[in-house]
């Protein structure tokens, strides 16, 4: 009884270890907005998002490239202050500190929206927030149109945005590389409500080189409980 008891122990414990989830647990402690940064584990399996992002994608972007930029970001802030710095102090004085830091700080913090903005569930806008974006933009429509515009035009590698600035004004644009809105010589300011990346290693397995397509796409995995909770903690 002993034996077979120990021999389905070791059969289940190694079935449990080819189908784990493809969702890689790389978390340590809060996102960098406090004393801490944290690489997050996403809020949703790899294939959560098809068929409008692919798994293959999904897990090269998030395991490889977002990996990539926080290691070397910890290692550029390692035994320094700003190991107890938020992210947007950061980036409000990032003339300050290394091109390293503005790049990888900057590829690490970005991600960490852009996942959050991504849901397979993501609800609509909030009756306030559906407002002040027809107020300004005209209409739905019409945001999703200039806001295309802005993802579509971005020369090369980087992201387009929304945001609210310090007038609490709605503003889209991009920025180049890891760039973003709290880093001063950026042509759009104000704090990330939308976080959409650009770069080609986003969406080339699947749509190659028609970035209109994936930004279509992205409308339907728009995590909007996300963009209102933002919206609500700032207006």
């Amino acid at each position: 009884m002993e034996r077979r008891n120990f021999l389905r122990t070791t059969a289940m414990a190694a079935i449990a270890s080819v189908v784990t989830p493809a969702l890689a647990n790389f978390s340590t402690k809060e996102k960098g907005v406090s004393n801490s940064h944290l690489f997050i584990d996403l809020p949703y399996s790899f294939d959560a998002l098809e068929p409008y992002i692919d798994a293959q994608t999904m897990e090269l972007h998030y395991s490889k490239h977002h990996k990539g930029y926080y290691s070397k970001f910890m290692k550029e802030i390692k035994g320094s202050k700003l190991e107890q710095t938020s992210m947007p102090e950061i980036f409000k004085n990032i003339k300050s500190f290394s091109e390293g830091i503005r790049n990888n700080g900057g590829g690490y913090y970005n991600h960490t929206l852009f996942w959050k903005n991504l849901s397979p569930n993501g609800g609509k806008p909030s009756d306030k927030l559906e407002k002040h974006i027809i107020k300004t933009f005209g209409s739905l429509n019409q945001f999703k149109d200039e806001f295309f515009k802005a993802a579509k035009t971005q020369f090369g590698s980087g992201w387009a945005w929304l945001v609210i600035d310090d007038q609490k004004q709605l503003k889209i644009g991009n920025t180049p590389n890891q760039d973003n809105p709290w880093m001063p010589f950026s042509d759009i300011k104000g704090t990330p409500l939308i976080a959409f990346d650009v770069w080609e290693h986003a969406y080339y397995l699947k749509y190659q080189n028609k970035r209109g397509d994936y930004i279509n796409a992205f409308w339907n995995i728009l995590n909007w409980n996300e963009v209102n909770k933002r919206y609500a903690e700032v207006i």
